[in-house]
């Protein structure tokens, strides 16, 4: 996600992933360094059926703030049941503040409530557009600025613009969304935005198919499109280690140890299966493994690289799923900060536009278990 500051708006310099409400990501969000904290603002995507009060409470996250996008969450019409208002007084009192998101489809009495919850908290929010949906044309657009804009009641210069351009799934289909994109920005310039930001994500939905016991190369396609959009007022977010496609109904299954590590143009997936291996062995393997590869920063980089360290030196605790999700999250999120903070960044990006997209395993010749 890329994010442009209007001409009188509020560049903030602040990385906007967007994840989902699980114990993974706000176990990541509840270690950042508290310089990292004070330049994260992230996006929150409630599903239905999930009270994130109990988690946050359990792992306040460290920057203070979150914005909460209830696009997910059902509008029963009901007069008395408002989630953004219940949500807003929960979160105040845990010293919280929270950002409503707003989206095109919401009713009325929906962006009313998101109109309150704002007041209760910061006076901001984030408007989340989609240009294939929702902007169309600047006149779809600008109903749409009005519809939630009217309905919520925040001036422009207090919201956050999200453009939303979903999956970047190759190089064909980023090119046609940054085409997109720069049509919705030309759109954007004529309003006082706080700031407006272009999201997109390309970690594949589906990660079941790749090779175990080895490192696979997955390119960053979403920073791709970041980078060629070449606007000194640009910012940087996306969707986190995740993919944009969310998977509701997927049956559960019991999951290999694996990791999804941000490199500089690429994710390396490491998905350890070592038949007849017990779950720590495999985890351990899988972290020794990690640790001695040329995309290790050390153990300090960030709290996941700390843990993956820790869990190098010792078999015991696999952890689970949500683990190696907290894992990855806080070393993606520390990878970005540091990009951006070093300029290595849009370096990073060109070598992805010029390179042969796709999935390919690593350079790395050894076996899996050779460091062992």
């Amino acid at each position: 996600m890329a994010v442009f500051t209007t001409a009188g708006s509020m560049q903030d310099g602040v990385y906007r992933p967007i994840l989902r409400p699980r114990r993974g990501e706000l176990a990541a969000l509840a270690h950042l360094s508290a310089d990292d904290a004070t330049r994260v603002m992230p996006i929150l995507e409630l599903e239905p059926g999930t009270d994130i009060v109990p988690l946050i409470r359990q792992l306040p996250p460290r920057t203070g703030a979150i914005a909460v996008d209830f696009g997910g969450i059902p509008d029963r019409g009901d007069r008395f049941v408002a989630p953004p208002l219940r949500l807003a007084e929960e979160l105040a009192g845990l010293g919280v503040a929270m950002l409503p998101v707003l989206r095109a489809y919401e009713s009325s009495r929906r962006l009313a409530a998101h109109g309150v919850a704002a007041r209760m908290h910061l006076r901001r929010a984030v408007l989340r557009l989609r240009p294939h949906i929702d902007a169309g044309s600047p006149a779809t657009a600008d109903a749409v600025a009005e519809h939630v804009l009217v309905g919520a009641g925040p001036d422009p210069d207090a919201v956050d613009l999200l453009i939303d351009l979903a999956e970047t799934a190759c190089v064909t289909h980023a090119s046609l969304v940054e085409e997109r994109c720069r049509r919705v920005l030309r759109w954007a310039r004529g309003m006082p935005w706080r700031s407006v930001s272009v999201a997109s994500g390309a970690m594949p939905p589906n990660l079941d198919d790749l090779p175990t016991d080895q490192p696979v190369a997955v390119g960053r396609l979403d920073a791709r499109v970041w980078m060629r959009l070449g606007d000194p007022g640009l910012g940087y977010a996306d969707y986190g280690v995740t993919s944009p496609v969310r998977r509701h109904d997927v049956r559960r299954h019991r999951q290999l140890p694996t990791l999804r590590y941000t490199a500089e143009d690429q994710w390396w997936i490491y998905r350890w299966a070592r038949r007849g291996g017990r779950s720590d062995d495999r985890c351990h393997d899988l972290c020794r493994t990690l640790v001695t590869s040329e995309h290790w920063p050390g153990a300090r980089f960030s709290w996941g690289d700390a843990e993956i360290a820790r869990r190098s030196r010792t078999a015991p605790g696999a952890g689970s799923s949500a683990s190696w999700i907290s894992w990855g999250t806080s070393h993606h999120i520390a990878h970005v900060l540091h990009g951006l903070r070093s300029g290595k960044l849009s370096y990073a990006c060109s070598n992805v536009a010029d390179s042969r997209v796709g999935i390919r395993p690593a350079r790395d010749p050894r076996p899996a278990g050779a460091h062992a």
